[in-house]
């Protein structure tokens, strides 16, 4: 039977994530700690959401989980402080237009402090904002079943989903053309499952853990050269994508080439996730 082999948050769109032992699910995702994926992101002087694609050293800005607070390192930098507590709506911080893709929506600036610190870090002027109660984000309803799923800052799904199985088929592609094995933080998965066969995450209807918790696939997730970034220094290698390309190109994406799979949460919430759970798969027929 599968079961649970890694759980990780991003708390920083793009950033570092975190790896745990525990991970409670909500309808936007993971959390842990009072932390969400996704929940913040840094955006450009217009408002519009800066990822890996363009500045690599995103991936060592390295979130991690504090008493009331988010502590964000960085090379070369004093580790910053976020609070995880929102500001009241008698502070005046009125939210501000940001956006991913085509899709535009309101979020909370946090503050001149942190702009100046990720600013520093990236050598580019942005800021760092928020979701809040004031982000109305929804997951593409051609995907959901109609269903309504919100969303924090993630490309467009609340959860995405590996296996261990289906790495070491990439890798053992990848080594026989003489390149290195890749680490799983390259696609950036927030559950993976080991005791597959590979890629058979693809055919799952649904993950059910325990008697509560119920995970439903959606979407493929079509991939981009982002898994060509070291995650631990950000420098830019061979991107896998050309091997991927010879037997990954799915035509439920208009070709494009996937590896894992976008979740939504069917039920749940507020359940906890463990390393090691057993996951009932069944199998779509």
């Amino acid at each position: 039977m599968p079961s649970i082999a890694e759980l990780n948050i991003y708390p920083i769109k793009s950033c570092a994530g975190i790896r745990l032992n525990t991970a409670v699910l909500t309808d936007t995702g993971l959390s842990a700690g009072g932390v969400y994926d996704r929940e913040w992101m840094l955006v450009d002087q217009q408002g519009l959401f800066l990822t890996q694609r363009e500045y690599p050293l995103m991936a060592t800005i390295r979130p991690e989980l504090g008493n009331g607070h988010l502590l964000v390192h960085a090379a070369n930098m004093t580790a910053l402080q976020l609070p995880l507590q929102l500001p009241t709506e008698q502070s005046g911080d009125a939210p501000v237009q940001v956006t991913i893709w085509e899709e535009s929506f309101l979020a909370l600036d946090a503050g001149d402090e942190a702009a100046a610190w990720f600013s520093q870090v990236l050598g580019i002027a942005c800021r760092l904002v928020r979701s809040s109660v004031h982000t109305q984000r929804f997951a593409n309803q051609k995907w959901t079943g109609n269903k309504h799923v919100p969303t924090r800052f993630s490309d467009g799904y609340p959860i995405l989903l590996t296996g261990t199985a289906s790495l070491d088929d990439l890798n053992e592609r990848l080594q026989q053309q003489g390149r290195d094995a890749l680490p799983m933080n390259r696609f950036r998965p927030n559950v993976v499952l080991d005791e597959m066969e590979a890629y058979e995450e693809d055919y799952a209807e649904c993950f059910e853990i325990g008697a509560d918790i119920q995970l439903r696939p959606v979407k493929p997730c079509p991939r981009c050269p982002m898994p060509s970034i070291d995650q631990l220094t950000g420098k830019i290698g061979p991107d896998p994508l050309d091997i991927l390309q010879t037997y990954r190109a799915n035509p439920l994406v208009d070709g494009g080439i996937t590896f894992g799979m976008n979740i939504i949460l069917d039920s749940g919430t507020g359940h906890t996730l463990r390393l090691g759970d057993e996951v009932n798969m069944q199998i779509a027929f």
